[in-house]
C-alpha cells in the first residue's frame, strides 16, 4: 500500500507500506532507545556559556537581496543573534542590503563561488565558527523559524544544550495563496498563509556546537536535514523537539501532532516569484528538478492556513520601518 501522509506528517515521497517497513520501524525504535540511553551518560559534561553568541543561523544565497531584510529582522525578532551568509553567485543588490548589519557586526558576509556549494558552505561554517556560537540553525532564505510556546528560538533549544547534538525542526509548507502575483513591498510571512494542513515529514537542523561534526563519518552526508555529531567519537543521531531521537531520516517518532516550534517554508511564493526562482538557478542542484508540475503538486497540497507567525508581526513591522 502506498501512503502519502499519516496523522501527523506528510510525506515528502509516498511511502510503501508493507511488513518490511514496519519490521524496520520497530528495528529503528529499539535503536533508538539505544542511542536515547546512551546519550543520558555521553555527553558534553560542562555546557559552554562563554561563546559569543546563544544561536546563529548560516545560509547560502543567491540573488536573494529583495528578500533578505524581512528574513533577517524576522530573526532578530525571535533571538537569532549573529548569521553567516554565504553569498553563491550573486548578481543583485545584495550588499547593500547586508551593508549595515555587517557593520553592526551582525552578520558574516562569506563570499562562496563553489557551484551547487551548499553543503561545502555548512561545513566550512561548522569549522571555522563553532566556536564562536552555542548553536547553528542551516537554513534557507524563503524558511522562517517560528517559536510557538516560546517567544525565542533559544527559549526552544535550551533543553537540549547538553542532551544531543542536533535538533530537527520540521516544516510547515506555504503556497502560493491563490497569488499569480503580489506587491513586492509587501512582507513574504504575511502575505502567504495557506499551508499544508499537517507538518512536512522533513526538516532542518539545529548544531549544538559543545559535539564535534566530522563530514567522513558514515551519516554526514544529509547535514542539510538530518545531521548527527560526534562526541568521543561516537556518532550520535538528532532528536526532535518531542525529545526523540530520530535514527533516519523520514522515521519521524512524536508524541503529540504538535510542536513547539516550526519553519515556515515559503517554498513557492507567488506563481512569478515561483519561476523566478526556478529561472535563476539553484545553490543544491545543478538542473533545478522543481518544475510547474512540482509547483502545483505542492500548492493542491495547500489546505490549512496557519498564522502561527502573526505573533511577531508588529515588532516585524517596526523593525522595517512600516509603522511610519
Amino acid at each position: 500500500m502506498i501512503r502519502k501522509e499519516n496523522k501527523y506528517f506528510i510525506y515528502d515521497h509516498p511511502k510503501n507500506i508493507t511488513w518490511k517497513y514496519f519490521i524496520k520501524k520497530f528495528l529503528f525504535s529499539m535503536e533508538a532507545l539505544y542511542f536515547k540511553t546512551l546519550m543520558k551518560f555521553i555527553h558534553p559534561s560542562n555546557v559552554s556559556d562563554k561563546k559569543n553568541y546563544k544561536v546563529s543561523i548560516c545560509a547560502i544565497f543567491k540573488d536573494e537581496a529583495k528578500y533578505l531584510k524581512e528574513w533577517i529582522e524576522f530573526h532578530r525578532v525571535v533571538g537569532i543573534d549573529h548569521f553567516y551568509m554565504y553569498n553563491n553567485f550573486s548578481s543583485d543588490n545584495y550588499k547593500d542590503i547586508l551593508s549595515p548589519y555587517i557593520d553592526e557586526g551582525i552578520v558574516d558576509l562569506i563570499d562562496w563561488p563553489v557551484k551547487q556549494g551548499q553543503i561545502k558552505a555548512y561545513e566550512d561554517c561548522i569549522s571555522k565558527y563553532k566556536d564562536e556560537t552555542k548553536w547553528i540553525g542551516f537554513i534557507d532564505i524563503d524558511e522562517f523559524i517560528v517559536p510557538k510556546d516560546e517567544d525565542s528560538v533559544y527559549g526552544c533549544l535550551e533543553k537540549f544544550d547538553n542532551k544531543c547534538p542536533a535538533v530537527i525542526v520540521y516544516w510547515k509548507l506555504f503556497g502560493s495563496s491563490g497569488k499569480i502575483n503580489r506587491n513586492r513591498n509587501g512582507l513574504v510571512c504575511e502575505d502567504f498563509t495557506h499551508c499544508w494542513k499537517k507538518y512536512d515529514e522533513v526538516g532542518k537542523c539545529f548544531y549544538n556546537t559543545d559535539y564535534c561534526y566530522d563530514s567522513t563519518k558514515t551519516h554526514s552526508s544529509t547535514i542539510h536535514h538530518y545531521m548527527w555529531g560526534v562526541y568521543r567519537d561516537i556518532e550520535l543521531p538528532p532528536m526532535n523537539l518531542h525529545e526523540k531521537v530520530c535514527i533516519r531520516n523520514g522515521i519521524n517518532p512524536f508524541r503529540s501532532k504538535d510542536f513547539s516550534m516550526q519553519i515556515n517554508h515559503y517554498f513557492t511564493k507567488s506563481y512569478k516569484e515561483y519561476g523566478e526562482k526556478k529561472a535563476k538557478g539553484d545553490v543544491y542542484f545543478e538542473i533545478n528538478p522543481h518544475d510547474e508540475a512540482y509547483f502545483h503538486r505542492h500548492d493542491m497540497l495547500c489546505q490549512g492556513t496557519d498564522y502561527h507567525i502573526f505573533k511577531y508581526m508588529i515588532q516585524l513591522k517596526k523593525r522595517m520601518k512600516l509603522d511610519e
